[in-house]
């Protein structure tokens, strides 16, 4: 057995867990132990595909291993992992650590909302390290599932309209997913899913490319916040609970990216390069309107879901320029938006259950009452409109010079436009800032709140601290993502 096949038998060991637990201490174990024994596997495997590469070893995807699962549409359980995939389950590790102590104190139902959550946990990790395709939306429809619940039930606000939405614009992507899966499948004439070896026969006819690549892109994008098709994502990251925000925002949007480039663009290049630009419009409108919406918004929740819009949309904008350095770029940017979205998700929860509104009309001089949460949010802030140190303006800058490097005018063009995102991001961050951390005291009841507990300190400063350390040495990362990034455009330019 491979060692990836532990990111689900963990997750499944923690069901059991939780299943066989009988109090508040058992349930809270049984996470802790979980997820830092996921946080030490993911460490420990990008520790060792780090010095496999060095020592050599140029095999596509590392760790691989296969079973057949069902022979008749010859579907296997086959795993395997590159640089993308290996620091998406670095990033996935940390927020379900994350997630679980920003999750301590939540009540009623601890135990439900844990075993679903973990659930959820299991869908995102086999879906990064399957290389079939049918396993990979096995997983991917694991991720969703879960969610309806998540939010109907522990959410917030109008939550059940907000978890229906999501469903059912979510299970629609699905819809066209496995008829772009299947359309491969039957196409590429191989006895196979396996997506490298796919991708290694290149037969797919040009025709049945530009068929099937919109059903593709389209499916991933749409969780991917892909315009017009994200209006689910405000919507359910507004009524979903705290750690459930910070999973589907930090992680969960990831997959349409990462779907997006593995499958899509790997798979069916020639209608990629030819169809680019029919969705390099939808991405750079994803940019900038989300930058925009959010700048009109007073729920916080709201503000940082229309900011994820935008900076998902860079995910996909980058991915679709095509060039080496904007293609790192935006694994960068997933794992930056990742860490950044879900340290600002945790503290706008924090924010929350102590004040009991997220409407910055309402707030005011939190910094004198809750000095800790406040720094943490000026931490965020920054790393989100950009600062060097941060991950934020590593990222984005490596995205922006990639898809400049595009010689052409359409190119640029939409490269100078996705770049006003930047002062559109500084305005509402500043605002929000301003408003609700300094000036005087909105509320007098406000004066009685504490400040961050011992759990919630440890879940906002692991995150700060990934946030800093991936701005200050994101070398090692480039050069795990670079590898992986090269032989998708390869089969793109041949």
């Amino acid at each position: 057995m491979s060692i990836l096949s532990l990111f689900v038998a963990i997750p499944v060991l923690m069901l059991l867990g939780l299943w066989m637990s009988r109090s508040l201490r058992q349930i809270r174990g049984v996470m802790v132990a979980g997820s830092s024994a996921l946080l030490l596997l993911s460490a420990w495997l990008t520790y060792a595909f780090i010095a496999a590469r060095h020592s050599g070893d140029t095999a596509p995807m590392l760790f691989t291993h296969s079973i057949s699962w069902f022979e008749p549409l010859h579907i296997a359980y086959s795993v395997g992992v590159d640089g993308i995939s290996v620091v998406m389950l670095l990033l996935s590790s940390i927020i379900v650590f994350t997630g679980t102590f920003a999750s301590w104190q939540l009540k009623p139902l601890t135990k439900e909302y844990f075993l679903w959550f973990t659930l959820l946990s299991i869908g995102v990790y086999g879906f990064f390290i399957c290389t079939d395709m049918f396993a990979m939306f096995m997983f991917y429809e694991v991720a969703l599932i879960p969610m309806y619940l998540l939010i109907g039930v522990w959410g917030s606000g109008n939550k059940e309209y907000a978890a229906m939405k999501l469903t059912l614009m979510l299970m629609g992507g699905s819809a066209l997913l496995i008829i772009g899966i299947l359309g491969i499948y039957y196409y590429s004439g191989a006895d196979t899913m396996d997506v490298m070896t796919i991708a290694s026969r290149h037969n797919i006819p040009v025709s049945v490319q530009k068929i099937f690549f919109p059903f593709i892109f389209i499916g991933f994008g749409v969780l991917g916040a892909l315009f017009p098709f994200h209006t689910w994502s405000p919507d359910g990251h507004a009524s979903a609970p705290t750690a459930v925000s910070m999973l589907h925002a930090g992680v969960l949007m990831k997959l349409g990216g990462y779907g997006c480039f593995r499958v899509a663009m790997f798979l069916l290049p020639d209608a990629a390069r030819e169809l680019s630009w029919v969705f390099l419009i939808l991405t750079t409108i994803s940019v900038v309107y989300g930058a925009l919406s959010a700048c009109v918004q007073t729920d916080l929740k709201y503000i940082n879901a229309y900011s994820s819009v935008s900076h998902c949309g860079l995910v996909l904008f980058a991915l679709l320029m095509m060039t080496h350095t904007s293609c790192t770029g935006a694994i960068l940017q997933m794992l930056s938006h990742g860490l950044m979205t879900a340290l600002f998700f945790a503290l706008i929860g924090m924010i929350y259950g102590r004040t009991h509104t997220r409407d910055i009309r309402r707030l005011g001089g939190l910094m004198k009452i809750m000095p800790f949460l406040s720094v943490g949010y000026v931490i965020a802030g920054l790393a989100n409109l950009g600062l060097p140190g941060f991950s934020g303006f590593i990222a984005e800058m490596t995205i922006f010079v990639g898809s400049f490097e595009n010689a052409d005018t359409f190119h640029r063009v939409a490269t100078i436009i996705a770049c006003t995102s930047i002062v559109v991001t500084a305005v509402y961050i500043l605002r929000v800032v301003g408003k609700i951390l300094f000036g005087n005291v909105s509320d007098p009841h406000y004066l009685e709140l504490s400040d961050a507990t011992w759990h919630e300190r440890l879940s906002v400063c692991c995150l700060i601290f990934c946030v800093a350390a991936l701005g200050v040495m994101p070398f090692w990362v480039s050069w795990v993502i670079g590898d992986a990034v090269t032989p998708i455009l390869t089969a793109i330019s041949l």
